[in-house]
């Protein structure tokens, strides 16, 4: 027979490719308890259905939004007498996470209990000092107080039932219904021990200087305040693609495309690598087990085909093989002199800054023009000193190493969001190869 059903976890979603696998690994984790997942999501246009399908959850779909209306519809299909409600970025910190959460129902007189909120390293300082503030390490009841945050919270099914949640408010609906619990004679509880990291916080930012003073004190008074980052580039899924067009270039006994691959290679984070390639030859020259070929087809081949164009082929034909990556890293084979620690530099800097972009970034020191067929116009005059220079300006190369979210390549806009660099302070390491100059570079080390 079925074990019957506790609790059901419901999770609303709308595009959270970026958080909800690391949550659902994190929910199928949890020990001491019988439960379900249901997904509530909102015409998500991103990969996060595909990934939750990777587990054994339930999917409804919502057209019209409102918060209160999606939680009350994964309710109706729920089956287990504690209703759980999670947020999509809310990651679990244990497996203990849902049964310390409704293991407060043993009294009868609480209707609802929410849990605790951690931020992340990377959480702004208005958003960690709001988490750190509110949800501290105390727990409470609450017999007056009708605060109720569902973004991890768990309420009775026989309390919902009298209660539902209000399907036209667009904004805080779990404070609405917190306010009708208090006001009915019902209890609220906290639990602390019951914890998750999320990556928002719940108020508007104000005065960001006032902010950081507070959060600094705030951290520096117990380390329970402070947070490792869950995401690791160890436990990240990190794919490189490495475009290839026409024959496999040699320097002397090296050849092009082997430099590069090696030199992710020794990227001990990147799981797998792939080569979009035009020479049907070149699955037999590569030896290398990491590496996986894709013969891409001959209209991606043109001289007019952008790589924007030639990526977003090769990561549909990834993502048609089932492989969801979190990040992909773009090399060409282009900069044989480059070194192999900008792929590890990139990598972790755009995990702990939780960026959608980090290139490498190579400055320029002299003037920079702009030409065109009857003028030529002087952008910045590199002939003003240095120390009156406003800005600091770089040039950046996709080909060089770059690494970015799937969701840049797909949407065709791969600079788009919050972008880092990493600056490149040998020049020489930018040194292009070509089919037009190689023979300039025989004499070159790679």
């Amino acid at each position: 027979m079925k074990k019957k059903v506790e609790a059901s976890i419901i999770i609303r979603t709308k595009n959270e490719e970026q958080w909800i696998e690391y949550c659902l690994k994190n929910i199928f984790n949890q020990v001491g308890i019988s439960y379900e997942v249901i997904i509530v999501d909102n015409q998500s246009k991103d990969k996060t259905l595909a990934k939750a399908k990777k587990y054994n959850v339930k999917i409804l779909k919502i057209k019209k939004f409102f918060p209160g209306k999606a939680i009350n519809l994964g309710f109706k299909q729920a089956k287990g007498k504690y209703l759980i409600c999670l947020s999509a970025h809310c990651i679990p910190e244990n497996e203990y996470w849902l049964k310390n959460l409704v293991k407060g129902f043993k009294n009868k007189k609480i209707a609802g209990i929410y849990g605790r909120q951690k931020p992340l390293p990377y959480s702004s300082s208005f958003d960690k000092r709001d988490l750190i503030n509110i949800f501290g390490p105390e727990r409470k009841i609450q017999k007056k107080d009708s605060f109720f945050h569902n973004a991890n919270s768990a309420i009775r099914r026989d309390v919902w039932k009298k209660f539902p949640f209000d399907e036209k408010t667009k904004h805080i609906e779990d404070k609405i219904w917190g306010h009708k619990i208090i006001k009915n004679r019902y209890q609220i509880m906290y639990e602390p021990k019951s914890s998750v990291f999320h990556y928002h916080g719940i108020n508007q930012d104000m005065n960001k200087l006032r902010c950081d003073e507070i959060v600094k004190i705030l951290e520096n008074l117990d380390n329970e305040y402070k947070t490792d980052n869950f995401i690791s580039p160890k436990k990240a899924n990190i794919i490189a693609i490495v475009p290839h067009y026409g024959e496999i270039l040699k320097i002397r006994d090296q050849f092009l495309i082997d430099v590069t691959i090696n030199a992710l290679e020794q990227c001990k984070i990147i799981k797998k690598i792939f080569v979009p390639t035009d020479e049907i030859s070149f699955k037999k020259h590569i030896k290398n087990k990491l590496c996986e070929v894709i013969i891409r087809p001959k209209n991606l081949s043109n001289t007019y085909v952008s790589i924007v164009s030639l990526l977003q082929y090769t990561l549909k034909k990834i993502e048609n093989l089932k492989i969801f990556p979190d990040f992909v890293v773009v090399a060409t084979e282009n900069f044989p002199f480059r070194s192999s620690k900008h792929f590890d530099e990139i990598i972790k800097k755009i995990i702990k800054n939780n960026y959608d972009v980090v290139m490498c970034e190579k400055s320029e020191k002299g003037s920079i023009i702009q030409q065109n067929k009857n003028n030529i116009n002087i952008l910045v005059d590199g002939v003003i000193p240095k120390p009156f220079l406003k800005q600091k300006y770089s040039t950046t190369r996709v080909g060089f190493g770059c690494v970015m979210r799937p969701t840049n390549i797909r949407s065709g806009n791969l600079l788009d969001g919050k972008i880092g660099t990493v600056t490149i302070n040998d020049h020489r390491e930018y040194l292009e190869v070509n089919k037009l100059n190689i023979k300039k570079f025989n004499n070159f080390k790679v």
